[in-house]
């Protein structure tokens, strides 16, 4: 099926206010921007945290807990988001004088969350508070475990909570009901930064800091910035302020050093850092940890105080990373070939949405392989694994347009057994059920998102900005929209599209070309590069081609570049 292109609508007159750069403004404004005051990224324009219900119960909690010398236990997740949060919670408890340690479950032996059996394991350790960090809301079981054992819980977390709160002592999340602050798109680290700020300025009005040293939480936000891009949330003004003030502190180079070390085996220039480091270089050789080993190993990376210190373990993380992809491309062919049998099994037609499984499909990559199934085929996808316990573990993506929790829940209405366990957000979930109810899942799956569509076709859709003229080709216009704001997950990127003609075609290793684009308008050659894909063009062809304006550096010289995202014959 061709994929339609569509440009963007936008107020002109709107646009002409926002920006001096004309183009600049038509992108912003296609974008929902209404006011410059949406532009200003200062910690001056962060929101403060009236309305955030729960944060001074959990202060409160925390405050005691340092004072009386109690032992406080941070339980945190296996990904990208519960690393960064649980290194910041460490280090700012840590500073403040806490008796303070971590713990994070091992994705293969306990799953994910405060459960009944990760609460045994921390009761091997005494705590006397267990504070979570991007996980406990629908941690029912383990926070009662917990409490229990009489052990103070406080629940930090960002995830849709269930109809049932846990019965902890303190929970700080936007999404929970009756949370009047604004920023409901905060990651876990971004709530728990809002937290540990709390904290500190609870001590400094009670004196506490006459004997300690106070935490400068601007030096946090390199940490805030990774797990919220990694993290892959909408980036709202107030996730973008946060990214933004992370990103600066990279490119100046104050960054911890086990984010600059992570910089270094990438192969990245932190002085030029982007949202497309941290989302694409950076957040997976720190998630590979998680889904390969034990994510403590990307913790201590990041709570590394010397860049020699650093270096060894963000070389261990590559090597995960490594190990990762050729994982992931062997269990991403096997996937597309289920789903190219599926296809065949409904005469040909794509069904409305896909579950796919093998039983010596590797756990901890079952969601990349989700993601990739997803874009692949323009469809929501669980991808399943069989864990060691004999249950099914299945990591569920979904497309523009359909809420894949409220799917689940649909699912679970219809039949209440169906599902031991399930969690997540719109656009991913998780799911853990017997290995016999699996077919039962993937057809009541495709049923319930067929009701949700309603008749509508599922079809990939490029929205663009529209064509660019001859003279908006230029590195210094590429330099001003790579750096203009955080692009991410509900602000993203400028796309442009236009009709060109391919003078020359060169491969780049076997998987990558390098073209050389003229618009049928215009007179210029301009460099081009498309990743992944394979283009053969004939001298006459006219091409209608989707692409961004990078800015590519080769040994230090800095040059325009197109960078093809979709392209296809004109008409």
């Amino acid at each position: 099926m061709r994929e339609p292109v569509r440009r963007r609508q936008f107020d002109n007159a709107l646009a002409s206010v926002l920006h001096g750069d004309a183009l600049v403004g038509k992108i912003l404004a296609g974008r929902g921007v209404t006011s410059d005051k949406e532009l200003e990224l200062s910690l001056q324009r962060l929101q403060r945290p009236k309305g955030f219900k729960g944060l001074d119960a959990a202060v409160a909690l925390l405050a005691d807990a340092i004072a009386q010398k109690n032992r406080i236990l941070i339980v945190g997740d296996y990904d990208a988001d519960g690393a960064t949060s649980t290194a910041l919670a460490m280090d700012v408890l840590g500073k403040l004088g806490a008796s303070v340690d971590y713990l994070v479950p091992n994705r293969f032996e306990y799953g994910y969350g405060l459960s009944t059996a990760i609460v045994d394991v921390a009761c091997q350790k005494s705590p006397d508070l267990i504070l979570t960090v991007d996980n406990g809301i629908a941690s029912n079981e383990g926070v009662h475990a917990a409490k229990a054992a009489g052990i103070t819980v406080v629940v930090t977390d960002h995830h849709l909570p269930p109809e049932q709160l846990p019965a902890a002592d303190a929970i700080v999340n936007p999404n929970q009901p009756g949370c009047e602050f604004g920023s409901k798109n905060l990651c876990g680290v971004g709530v728990i930064f809002y937290v540990m700020a709390g904290l500190c300025r609870h001590l400094q009005a009670a004196d506490w800091f006459e004997n300690h040293h106070i935490p400068a939480m601007a030096d946090y936000l390199d940490l805030v910035a990774l797990g919220t891009v990694a993290d892959v949330v909408p980036l709202d003004h107030n996730n973008r302020i946060l990214i933004e003030q992370g990103l600066r502190r990279i490119r100046s180079g104050v960054a911890r050093p086990g984010i600059l070390a992570l910089f270094d085996v990438a192969s990245r220039d932190h002085r030029n850092a982007t949202t497309d480091d941290l989302g694409f270089m950076i957040g997976p050789r720190l998630n590979a940890a998680g889904r390969l080993d034990d994510i403590s190993v990307g913790i201590e990376c990041l709570l590394s105080t010397e860049l020699t210190e650093a270096l060894p373990v963000a070389r261990q993380l590559d090597e995960f990373n490594r190990k990762r992809r050729q994982i992931e491309t062997g269990m991403r062919d096997q996937g597309i070939a289920q789903v190219e049998e599926v296809i065949a099994g409904h005469k040909g037609e794509m069904p409305y949405a896909l579950s796919v499984y093998r039983p010596d499909w590797h756990e901890g990559v079952i969601g990349i392989l989700a993601s990739r199934l997803k874009e692949h085929c323009h469809r929501p996808v669980f991808a399943f694994a069989k864990s060691a316990d004999g249950t099914l573990k299945g990591s569920g993506r979904s497309v523009p347009g359909i809420h894949i929790r409220d799917v689940l829940v649909a699912m679970v209405a219809e039949q209440p057994g169906l599902l031991s366990k399930f969690g997540g957000h719109a656009m991913a979930a998780g799911v853990s059920l017997p290995e016999k109810h699996l077919n039962v899942f993937a057809s009541a799956f495709n049923r319930q998102v067929e009701q949700l569509l309603n008749g509508k076709v599922l079809q990939r859709e490029w929205l663009t900005d529209g064509a660019l003229s001859e003279s908006e080709f230029t590195l210094s216009k590429a330099a001003l929209i790579k750096y203009l704001q955080p692009w991410g997950q509900s602000f993203p990127p400028p796309l442009f599209d236009d009709i060109f003609e391919i003078s020359n075609v060169q491969p780049i290793g076997t998987a990558h070309m390098r073209l050389k684009l003229r618009c049928v308008n215009g007179r210029r050659e301009l460099p081009a590069v498309a990743f992944n894909r394979r283009v053969e063009a004939q001298p006459d062809e006219r091409w209608h081609i989707v692409y961004r304006l990078d800015v590519n550096t080769y040994k230090n010289r800095q040059s325009l570049q197109l960078v093809v995202e979709h392209l296809t014959l004109a008409d």
